[in-house]
């Protein structure tokens, strides 16, 4: 049966991409040796490099996915047989992990529980334990865990490394992060910090995006593992005429410089993590409201891209999304790995606003409640409501007591 009206598109990313976005792709395809593009690519790199939060940072951009990311920050830095410090706390860092194994090194995976973030005092405590003779290399860090709805603490896992007083380079995933939530390339010191295009840049997946820093280009000189398409050195250099040494995604890449300025010129960036964290109390409100479970167990570490929701006992989420799918044409993300039929993924990043949200939350009451989960209709759209119609200073003050 067709649905009209819009379809809303309410996992985690890829995220809905705004139509001015969609009209900067929408043209012929130009030289990807000439002019034109040059100056495009000397356009965006300075303004990703504000997204990630470094001065000192080199952008570096694949046509590729998330997945593209994890094996280019690997085999640039690392040689094959080094030791990886991993910790497996949900879907994506145990992909992660697994990445790396399989690209030939020696992983160490740490199980976490699914709803917990990355402890620091973990982090510490593994590297204080390291034998030396065959030191980790490296720390994997998912910043935003999108299967989950975990944000970890990265500054304090910064901190935590260097307590430890250990070398390891520091590899942060930020896939559902970035462009949503800050991101302190700089300020945390990571060496690689990654993502793709797909969800706070408001793009259609395609591009895998890199920030690198001087340690980190050092290694890779020095070092690494055997590469050819993913090899960083050849880019950079290329980057510096404006030029790929690759045929990049092109038309992406038009795009990408239109959602810059929306993100950064026009929104400002501290206004576009303001509008995800007032859109995340409201989605959160919601949840409390219908008497439903935040996956995430402490919430100073609640996600303000996506909120995993726990069904009751005896419910299943798989049936939810159905119902949310083919009654009402909302799309929301599904429980993954061992999580699966358990919850269902609220996703509230890139172009998003409050009615959006409202629209979403009504649509997910109705399917709890055609799905048999009992809940009071309209109960979590008022508590977002009521959340949204405060007076922003009044937000504002709430979100700077909390903390304290």
């Amino acid at each position: 049966m067709s649905i009209s009206g819009r379809h809303f598109l309410q996992i985690p990313g890829p995220t809905n991409v705004p139509d001015r976005i969609l009209r900067a792709m929408d043209r012929p395809v130009v030289d990807h040796r000439g002019p034109e593009f040059a100056e495009l690519t000397k356009e965006i790199l300075p303004l990703l490099k504000e997204v990630f939060g470094t001065h000192e940072g080199t952008v570096v951009i694949y046509p590729s996915s998330g997945t593209g990311a994890w094996e280019a920050a690997l085999v640039n830095v690392l040689s094959p047989g080094e030791r990886i410090l991993a910790f497996n706390y949900g879907h994506f860092s145990e992909l992660f992990a697994r990445t790396a194994r399989n690209l030939g090194y020696d992983v160490e995976e740490v199980p976490l529980r699914w709803g917990q973030e990355l402890p620091a005092e973990e982090v510490e405590a593994h590297l204080r334990a390291d034998d030396g003779e065959n030191p980790y290399a490296a720390v994997l860090v998912v910043h935003n865990e999108t299967s989950t709805g975990v944000t970890s603490d990265v500054g304090a896992i910064r901190d935590a490394i260097d307590a430890a007083g250990h070398d390891a380079l520091l590899i942060v995933d930020t896939v559902s992060s970035l462009a949503s939530i800050e991101v302190k390339h700089d300020e945390w010191r990571a060496d690689v910090t990654l993502t793709g295009s797909q969800k706070g840049l408001m793009l259609p997946p395609g591009l895998a995006l890199l920030c690198v820093s001087p340690r980190a280009l050092e290694r890779g000189t020095e070092g690494g593992a055997p590469r050819n398409f993913f090899d960083w050195r050849p880019i950079i250099r290329d980057n510096e005429a404006g030029f790929f040494p690759y045929t990049p995604a092109t038309l992406l890449l038009f795009g990408l410089r239109e959602a810059l300025k929306m993100l950064v010129e026009e929104e400002g960036l501290s206004n576009v993590y303001a509008r995800h964290r007032s859109l995340a109390e409201g989605v959160r409100a919601a949840v409390e409201a219908w008497g439903l479970r935040n996956l995430c167990e402490k919430p100073e570490f609640y996600s303000n891209t996506l909120t995993a929701v726990v069904v009751p006992e005896g419910a299943d989420s798989d049936e939810v999304i159905r119902v949310a799918r083919e009654r009402f044409g909302l799309a929301l993300g599904v429980g993954l790995s061992r999580i699966k039929g358990r919850v269902f993924r609220i996703g509230h990043l890139g172009a998003l606003n409050e009615l959006e949200v409202l629209g979403t939350l009504g649509g997910v009451e109705m399917a709890l409640i055609e799905s048999g989960v009992p809940v009071e209709l309209g109960s979590g759209v008022r508590a977002a409501q009521q959340l949204f119609t405060r007076k922003p200073t009044e937000v504002a003050g709430d979100q700077d007591r909390a903390a304290v």
